[in-house]
This record gives structure tokens, sequence and C-alpha cells, in this order.
């Protein structure tokens, strides 16, 4: 598909990895180059050979001196694709537990102007995500959460919780980011940022195989991200009601003094 001015738009594939030695290559061989312009890994300070597999790879690597955190790499990848100029931006985990062959249906929304992010989801279908091998507490964990957030943010997501997703260039450039957490949180803020912001989200059914090598996080992590990402919520009520403002929901010119 090309732009108005004949150019093929430059979609961009970025891996925010962590020990990812084991998966990354038949991860990356699993992507269209056909579809996909580049490939972007950025090393969390990986302990095991991930930059040096990612190096023999054709792909661009940032190799991050110091562990930053999962949303701190996200930052990295997605300040990147902005110097990039790239169109459409996907995040897929080099741990080859979402489905690189699922990239088309990712972007098709964004290249065709109907939406700003595409989230991958594996609820949208009935029965996928257990089939997938997802745990049954993670399961049900997800979906009172995204019940919860359905209601308190006005959409009707079956799946807030994936870490697939696509942006377009107009989200990542309009969407502040940068103020938000460099943990695991980070990726519920983005999505209540783009409530704030008024960008267009879609939803498409993805499968997804959990195995050994697949990152997780534990079961304290999940309890601490879950209250994370309800705090996020109640916060961007309040600022949305006027009782407490927030720069991650505002504009830059609402904070000219920062």
């Amino acid at each position: 598909m090309k732009d108005d001015t004949g150019a093929s738009p430059i979609v961009l594939v970025v891996m925010p990895a962590y020990n990812a030695a084991r998966t990354l290559a038949a991860t990356f061989r699993a992507i269209s180059r056909d579809i996909v312009t580049e490939v972007l890994l950025v090393d969390d300070g990986s302990t095991d050979e991930t930059v040096e597999i990612a190096r023999m790879l054709p792909v661009n690597t940032i190799a991050l001196p110091h562990n930053v955190g999962y949303g701190g790499n996200q930052k990295v990848c997605y300040l990147e694709a902005i110097r990039l100029d790239a169109d459409v931006v996907v995040m897929l985990h080099p741990d080859g537990q979402y489905d690189p062959t699922v990239i088309p249906d990712l972007i098709a929304p964004i290249l065709s102007g109907t939406a700003d992010l595409v989230l991958g989801s594996r609820l949208l279908v009935p029965g996928a995500a257990r089939a997938g091998g997802m745990p049954r507490y993670r399961y049900v964990a997800n979906k009172i959460l995204t019940g919860i957030e359905n209601v308190l943010l006005g959409t009707k997501a079956s799946e807030l919780h994936t870490g697939y997703r696509a942006y377009s260039r107009g989200f990542l450039r309009t969407v502040p980011f940068m103020r938000n957490s460099d943990d695991f949180v980070f990726d519920s803020q983005i999505i209540v940022q783009a409530v704030a912001f008024g960008q267009r989200m879609r939803e498409v059914p993805i499968s997804t195989r959990y195995h050994p090598d697949a990152s997780s996080i534990s079961v304290r992590a999940s309890i601490r991200y879950s209250i994370r990402t309800l705090l996020t919520v109640f916060r961007w009520r309040l600022h949305k009601i006027g009782i407490l403002k927030s720069r991650r929901f505002a504009a830059s010119t609402d904070f000219p003094d920062t």
C-alpha cells in the first residue's frame, strides 16, 4: 500500500528485549520482510547473548548500558521510531509468545486511516487464550481488570493488557509517553493516554504460545501492575473532571513551564 505521494509506508517493528537469546532468531525469521520495512531491537541490559545474536541478524540494535525497565525500554523504541519517521510502529516481544504473521492484520487499520492504535487481543475469540496456554488465573484477572477499565474509560475492549500493539506515527507524536512509568504499567498508562487524547483504538484477534522461554512476570508483580493500572485510571478520572490535573494526560501547552 502506498501513500498519496506514491511512497510505501515505513513499517517498523520494535522489539524491547531482555534475555531473549533463545527465541530472538526464530521470532525474527517469522516476520514478513515484504510488509515490514525495518526491525529495531532495544536490549535492556541482557545478561545472555541477545545483543550478539541480534547483531548477526539484519536487525538495527541499540544496547542500553544498563537496565531501565520494560517501560523505559519502550520509550527508547518509540523515540527511535519517531527519529526514523516510521508511519506504523509494531511492538513485538522477541520471546516468541506473539505470532509475527499477524502483523498485516495489526497494521491494516492504521494504514487504512481508521485507527491510531491497534491492540492484538487474546480474548477477542472465545476460548483462544486458554487454548494458547494462558494460565487460568491470568485469564480471569485479565477479564476482570479489563472489565473495570472499560466501565471507567468508556471503552469496549475485549482485552486491554496485551503486549502486541501497533501505533501510528501521529499517535506517538501526540501522546506524551515519555511521562509514563519505566515499569510494566507503561502499557496501561499509554492506553489511558489514548483515551485522554481521543485516539482511535481497534482490536484484532491474535493467538499466543505460552512456553518455558516466553517472558512472564511474577504473581506479586502482576498484583502490583493491576493496582497501578487502576490508580492510573482513577488519576485520569480526576484529571478529566478537573479535580487534580496531571501532566500525563495533558498537552505540553497546558504546562508551559515544563
